[in-house]
């Protein structure tokens, strides 16, 4: 057996290091040789056990590496290719897929959740979904090409144009990035979070705080008040919680997109009358369009529009990666990478 070293979370909160043999790639797959793995909040929800899996798993799914074998029918590959992985692999065939809506696919392979992630020295993947990554980009901009292009599948999916005004709640690495992208393009963008540290590494690059204090109702009245005295066209829930979701739907001024990224898994609330009165779209946006959206990613951050890695806080080997979880956990930082 040829071993490689492999994280395992055992069951919520317990990460173990061990012996595990090398993945072979199959006809149409690569092999990674894993360089560099963000830590991704959804990767925390597994952590803490918010989502059931089968256990032991390898969770991660933020990969960076070099190819290092090249399975059957791959073709115009090569050896020590430096690769950033998009981790959704639909089926294909599935009545979603066939009709365009591949990130909902019933049958979707997802890498760090439905199979073994990337906290691990080795990983295989189809060759499609192992993007090539130019000299250009440093590997702290290609490690944040997964999120990035999140951010930038639901900047799309909002329906605005450059020299709008936006918010965003919640600066997590994808609300600073929406922020980051949005800001880049040429938009105004107003930012909530209780963490100041984010907010000042975001107002930094232009963006405009709006950190309201009260009860609810009245942070809620003064968001709604900016929002429409600016003429905010988009709202980006990033948060993911019940209070920030009801905030938004509460606050969004009329005519405007309200997109939900935050993953919240309990029930939020709105008033039917407001959204369908005051012509409020909701639009959910899950993960991104494959493949555009991390070609075009690649391409922005290889011109130098954008410049994800100011999000990276913080390095650790793969030997921590239990106290790295712990740690990213507590929301203080904006993008720990695990380095293999």
């Amino acid at each position: 057996m040829v071993a490689m070293r492999a994280s395992f979370l055992e069951k919520p909160n317990q990460i173990s290091i061990k012996n595990t043999p090398k993945p072979e790639p199959k006809t149409g797959e690569v092999r990674i040789k894993l360089h560099q793995v963000g830590i991704c909040g959804s990767d925390i929800h597994l952590f803490q056990g918010h989502r059931a899996v089968a256990y032991p798993l390898t969770i991660g799914h933020e990969g960076l590496g070099f190819i290092d074998t090249i399975g059957e029918g791959v073709e115009g590959r090569t050896i020590g290719e430096r690769v950033v992985i998009e981790p959704n692999i639909p089926c294909g065939n599935c009545r979603y897929c066939l009709r365009g809506q591949a990130k909902i696919c019933i049958h979707k392979r997802t890498i760090g959740l439905t199979e073994a992630g990337c906290f691990a020295e080795y990983l295989t993947v189809p060759a499609a979904f192992a993007h090539t990554i130019p000299p250009s980009v440093t590997d702290a901009d290609a490690v944040t090409i997964e999120p990035m292009s999140v951010a930038y599948h639901a900047i799309n999916l909002s329906k605005t144009k450059v020299g709008d005004a936006i918010a965003v709640i919640g600066l997590g690495a994808i609300g600073l990035l929406v922020a980051h992208l949005a800001l880049r393009l040429g938009y105004k963008v107003f930012v909530t979070e209780i963490n100041e540290s984010k907010v000042k590494l975001i107002e930094n690059q232009g963006a405009i705080p709006v950190c309201p204090v009260g009860t609810i109702e009245e942070q809620t009245a003064i968001l709604s008040q900016t929002w429409f005295d600016n003429d905010v066209r988009a709202v980006f829930e990033c948060a993911g919680t019940t209070i920030t979701t009801n905030m938004t739907a509460a606050a969004a001024p009329r005519g405007s997109n309200i997109i939900l990224l935050g993953l919240s898994e309990k029930p939020a609330q709105f008033i039917p009358l407001k959204i369908v009165r005051e012509g409020i779209t909701i639009i959910p946006s899950l993960i991104c369009d494959h493949p555009v959206d991390f070609r075009n990613v690649i391409q922005l951050i290889a011109a130098k529009v954008i410049e994800p890695s100011f999000i990276v806080s913080q390095y650790i080997p793969l030997d921590d990666l239990q106290k790295g979880l712990e740690w990213a956990s507590k929301g203080h930082e904006s993008k720990v990478v695990v380095t293999i």
